[in-house]
């Protein structure tokens, strides 16, 4: 493969991943002398804290320390946004396990037997665990939010068809392979090292720092790569790092916490349940006309990143859909839960289902088939303003969904179907085609830039460092390809290096599906930077005329003069600077919180997928069958990576629709707190047939190689299984109506759908 020619190139790890070589945080050798952190946590869910004695926990065998809020020389709140999320209960229990004190031993071991030896005494008073009651009782953690566009009220009472669908969103785990793992290590002069699966190193550094109550400059993070995150390492990896930190600097001795995998499901945050009820008013020839969405979340215990999550749910409850006159609300509901936080679309999937549901149901009050009901009503010339007042522009939408209709062969498969289950056999199957329109970059504005920092060495080797952070989504790839391509060198020429505060400071989390667009951009401008001291190097010094790079070697008029390497040399010896860093910042956002207006997205990034589904009538048992999906990516950065995004965040967001089950007790315990309760998809559910295909359109963005973002879109295009399942229950009653079906779907709740549709069927 020549260079420039990136569109297959292998995972920068994918060797290191397979021979078991890559590092992760539990791989790292802990320094002879090494402690060792376990966590008490809360035995209720709710209530205060009267006492703890723990005088036989500190003289239990390998102690060394126990730690409490009270050890805290800082600020013992390591929220991310707003106060509230704290390192250690000081005397309010909000949520069952919620970390009472730790103790730091010479081994796990020693330091997990110690936590037994507590005397704890507490004052239980009844948890509010859902949305209606901490609506009743006015536990909000921030104010409501909404916007609108018209008269939405008044489109809907003259509307002649009125459509209401309520639907309870269940939440979902990030199961991310590697767990949450910090490792510690005290520096000079009250400073630390930090070594974290973080998606966030600069928070995790204004973190530890506040805890420590140190200055910036004496914490330094580093991540060289996750073992998954989905949002779940964004803000909430940063306790297991202020613990790890803290104990570190009072023992002057190296410190890890490692929670198992129990610990990491009970007391770290999950995708947000949300309830949504939209009402959509329709006109004789099936067109919205107005909508009133209200989405209310339930955010656990403290906000952490819940506003802005909400915001983004209800940024795109329209999905792709002109929805005429709209008004749009959300809740951020307080609840005896752990802290619900970032999850990979966050709020988005929440947002687009609910308007997914309403259009099923829709479609069936309407009589008409679901795709052209959705066909009908995207946005389109004349109606492509959001609610929110951003210019959806001329999206590819028609064109890509039509391609797929017929690619994928949806009305000779319709007919099938339909003529199948006329049969009234066993099994029943169900289809849907459903888009996804999702905006791509952070909806806090300052969020919205990147550094890097670009290194040419004299034997002609690239060293590059930028503040993204690697969890396995190939994010290292993308940005070791761009600079290749600036300097016309082979991959294999260019190492990103671990993401380092002491390198490239005050960065955002790798979120937002802008990973690339930012740091992506930003390692391209510090390459240029070098790439043009390096031709005026050649142009001024060597007399090279019209100096050009390509494959590893200096060019002139086609012709190669010398090797990439000797130029390097040659300009290192003409004190040249083979340094540079470079920084990039989103153009063109303008949204006003007052306001509630404006343009909170750079672009848009677009897909669509047909799903069919094969039912047991009996049981409720279902199989997907076949899934077609043709992504938006733009100009591919790397098809590869890509496609392997696509696949993976389909299957993530079908195993939230379908197996994945958060339960909680009437007493607030997590039920499903372990592998054995909570069921991920295996290999058992993946599609039978599995076909991705690229949309490559430049993006009239001006991004990275007018590439689009890949990380997020893919999962909510997973919604077209859950409508396929509604498709397949519909049938039942000839498809008169979209019986309610929950979320996820799983087996039981298919079988009941059904049932419900057989009783409208005798009605």
């Amino acid at each position: 493969m020549s260079v420039g020619e990136r569109t297959a190139s292998p995972h920068e790890s994918a060797a290191l991943h397979v021979t078991g070589e890559a590092r992760y945080v539990d791989d790292i050798p802990v320094p002879r002398g090494s402690l060792f952190v376990s966590v008490k946590g809360a035995d209720i869910t709710a209530g205060e804290l009267v006492s703890m004695d723990l005088t036989q926990v500190s003289e239990s065998p390998g102690v060394v320390s126990v730690l409490t809020a009270e050890s805290v020389p800082g600020s013992n709140d390591v929220s991310p946004v707003y106060d509230g999320d704290v390192l250690f209960v000081e005397r309010e229990i909000n949520f069952h396990d919620q970390p009472l004190f730790a103790v730091v031993a010479t081994s796990q071991a020693e330091a997990d037997a110690a936590l037994s030896k507590s005397v704890i005494h507490y004052n239980e008073t009844s948890p509010v665990l859902d949305c209606a009651t901490a609506r009743e009782t006015g536990q909000l953690l921030r104010p409501n939010r909404s916007f609108r566009s018209g008269d939405a009220e008044r489109a809907l009472a003259e509307a002649p068809i009125r459509v209401h669908q309520q639907l309870h969103i269940k939440g979902q785990e990030h199961f991310y392979l590697e767990g949450q793992v910090a490792l510690a290590k005290p520096g000079e002069e009250g400073g630390v090292e930090v070594w974290t699966s973080s998606q966030h190193p600069t928070e995790v550094q204004h973190l530890v720092a506040s805890v420590l109550d140190v200055p910036f400059n004496q914490v330094t993070v580093q991540v060289r790569r996750m073992g998954g995150a989905f949002g779940g390492k964004e803000s909430q990896a940063a306790a297991l790092a202020c613990v790890a930190a803290l104990a570190a600097t009072k023992t002057r001795r190296a410190v890890k916490y490692r929670m198992r995998r129990r610990e990491d499901m009970t007391r770290t945050g999950k995708r947000h349940d949300v309830e949504s009820s939209v009402e959509l008013g329709i006109d004789e020839s099936g067109i919205i006309q107005g909508a009133l969405i209200q989405l209310s979340a339930r955010c656990g215990y403290s906000t952490d990143l819940s506003e802005g999550i909400v915001d983004r749910a209800m940024f795109h409850a329209d999905n792709a859909y002109s929805l005429g006159d709209a008004r749009i609300e959300g809740e951020i509901l307080k609840t005896n839960t752990v802290s619900h936080t970032a999850f990979r679309g966050f709020g988005g999937p929440q947002g687009m289902l609910a308007i997914e549901s309403a259009m099923e149901t829709a479609a069936r009050q309407f009589g008409e088939d679901p795709l052209l009901f959705r066909l009908n009503n995207l946005y389109r010339p004349g109606r492509q303003v959001t609610p929110y007042g951003q210019d959806v522009g001329a999206h590819p939408l028609n064109e890509l969904m039509e391609s797929l209709r017929v690619t994928a062969r949806y009305d000779a498969r319709r007919q099938a179907i339909a003529e199948h289950n006329e049969r009234r056999g066993r099994i029943i199957k169900g289809l849907a085609l459903t888009p996804v329109k999702f905006g791509i970059s952070f909806t806090a504005k300052h969020l919205n830039q990147a550094g890097a920092l670009v290194n040419l060495y004299q034997d002609g080797s690239v060293q590059v460092n930028h503040g993204g952070t690697e969890m396995g989504q190939g994010l290292h790839t993308k940005i070791q390809g761009i600079v290749s391509r600036v300097l016309h060198l082979p991959d294999d020429q260019i190492r990103v290096t671990a993401t380092n505060t002491d390198k490239v400071p005050n960065t955002s989390p790798t979120a937002a599906s802008s990973g690339t667009d930012l740091n992506g951009m930003a390692a391209a401008r510090a390459a240029e930077t070098v790439l043009a001291r390096l031709m005026e190097h050649a142009a001024k010094d060597l007399g090279v005329v019209e100096p050009g790079l390509h494959d590893g070697w200096l060019v002139s008029g086609g012709e190669r003069v010398m090797s990439f390497k000797a130029l390097v040399d040659s300009a290192y010896r003409a004190r040249i600077s083979l340094s540079a860093t470079g920084f990039y910042r989103t153009p063109k956002l303008d949204y006003d919180l007052d306001r509630r207006w404006g343009d909170p997205f750079f672009y848009y990034a677009f897909g669509a997928a047909l799903s069919e589904v094969h039912v047991d009538g009996r049981t409720g048992e279902y199989h997907v069958e076949q899934v077609d999906i043709l992504h938006d990516v733009g100009q591919s950065l790397n098809e590869a990576v890509d496609r392997g995004q696509i696949e993976g965040g389909f299957i993530q967001g079908m195993g939230w629709l379908t197996t994945e089950e958060l339960l909680w007790n009437d007493a607030g315990r997590l039920m499903s707190a372990s592998p054995s309760t909570y069921k991920i998809p295996t290999a058992h559910d993946l599609p039978k047939t599995f076909n991705v295909s690229l949309f490559e359109r430049a993006n009239e963005a001006p991004t990275i190689y007018r590439s689009k973002a890949v990380g997020e879109p893919p999962l909510m295009l997973a919604i077209s299984v859950w409508c396929a399942l509604k498709d397949a229950c519909a049938s039942v009653c000839q498809y008169k109506v979209s019986p309610d079906l929950a979320v996820p779907a799983t087996p039981e709740q298919v079988l009941w759908a059904m049932e419900r549709a057989r009783e409208f069927a005798d009605e």
